[in-house]
């Protein structure tokens, strides 16, 4: 089993700015949406289709997107992905 920490550290190794993937390094908020509300619409067609193997592996995807945007969000000095987390946690 992977740690939410082993995310985080690929979502930081893709978006290096010297050594990272050039794809990643090129995104933005407004093009990473896109993606990110697809996930979230494939998350909603597994569970209406009671489809918990499909869900398990799309809730993967969305969380794989949380943390795209998360790291974009600490490298403009906004936030990180643990305060995004835990403001979550008392709802």
């Amino acid at each position: 089993m992977h740690r939410i920490e082993d995310l985080l550290d690929i979502m930081a190794r893709l978006r290096d700015p010297v050594a990272g993937c050039p794809w990643d390094l090129k995104q933005s908020f407004a093009t990473i949406a896109p993606y990110t509300l697809e996930e979230a619409y494939e998350v909603a067609d597994a569970i209406a289709r009671h489809d918990m193997v499909e869900l398990r592996e799309e809730l993967g995807d969305l969380l794989f997107q949380v943390a795209f945007h998360a790291r974009m969000a600490e490298e403009a000095g906004h936030f990180a992905f643990p305060t995004s987390s835990t403001r979550s946690a008392p709802r």
